[in-house]
């Protein structure tokens, strides 16, 4: 695999990352009591309990998005753009 493809890759792989978390908080937005009563079914805690879960797991998985497909997507679009100058 050359560069460019490693790069595309990269690149593709932020972007349905962010869509998930775009849909993960349009969701949890929008749809609030449907999602709340529907996992309360299942794992009974408070509105306050539930929110914090939701944000620390948005903020999670958007940090571990940055670290492992934008930051190497940096790297490589630098990398690739000095190799063709």
């Amino acid at each position: 695999m050359n560069l460019q493809k490693a790069r595309r890759i990269f690149g593709i792989c932020t972007l349905l990352n962010y869509v998930v978390l775009i849909v993960w908080f349009a969701v949890f937005s929008l749809g609030y009591e449907w999602i709340y009563h529907l996992h309360t079914s299942w794992f009974p805690m408070s509105k306050e309990n539930y929110d914090v879960a939701n944000y620390l797991a948005m903020a999670t998985y958007k940090i571990l998005v940055l670290v492992f497909n934008l930051i190497p997507y940096i790297a490589l679009r630098l990398t690739v753009s000095k190799e063709k100058s």
